[in-house]
């Protein structure tokens, strides 16, 4: 009996999980060129994010009429999740490899993403509302984040390594975003977590 009420107690991992493979060794010369290398991801995460914002719009009316997000959108957000989630690992020195331009998945600081799911259309319908307070502590999270992108700069322009430490809490930070902007654009109806699970 006390083995099935544990089962029930266990919460479901969220739908949006972080995946770290980065081994802390960063190149000296891209950290230190690490804005103006990311200058043509700066104009595309600009232009893809235009794109998003419009699929999100039709995810939102769709998912108020059938209860789900289709599975072409939920991709096509997913992959601006993936996506948005490289480059701040790359700007945050999180990561060290130069990110690609699709969001496919494999980047030593990446985000999975469960498929669609239905969802409740009285919570798409007011996700705008409920999603000012994980957006308040995403933000915060954010400025954290670039604190310590800054720190990180320094430290592995001189060791030619990130500290675990840093990395870790970047990871927490990018995390946290992840979900909020999934909350946010319909890929899970599960709000963000402060908890790794």
């Amino acid at each position: 009996m006390s083995e099935t009420l544990q089962a029930v107690d266990v919460p479901e991992p969220h739908p949006i999980r972080m995946v770290v493979t980065d081994d802390l060794v960063r190149s000296r010369l891209t950290v230190f060129f690490r804005l103006l290398l990311a200058i043509p991801h700066f104009i595309w995460v600009t232009l893809w994010s235009f794109a998003v914002a419009l699929a999100a719009l039709a995810a939102w009316v769709i998912g108020l009429v059938t209860g789900r997000v289709p599975v072409g959108l939920h991709s096509f957000i997913a992959a601006y999740t993936r996506y948005y989630t490289h480059l701040d690992a790359y700007l945050w020195i999180a990561a060290d490899p130069y990110p690609g331009f699709t969001g496919e998945p494999g980047y030593p600081v990446d985000v999975e993403i469960a498929p669609a799911t239905p969802q409740s259309r009285l919570t798409i319908f007011f996700r705008l509302l409920l999603a000012i307070p994980a957006a308040i502590v995403m933000s915060v999270l954010q400025n954290v984040a670039w604190i310590v992108a800054i720190l990180a700069w320094f430290y592995a322009l001189v060791t030619g390594r990130m500290s675990k430490g840093m990395r870790d809490l970047q990871v927490y930070c990018l995390r946290y975003q992840a979900q909020t902007l999934g909350y946010l654009m319909l890929l899970t109806q599960r709000y963000p977590s402060f908890s790794d699970e």
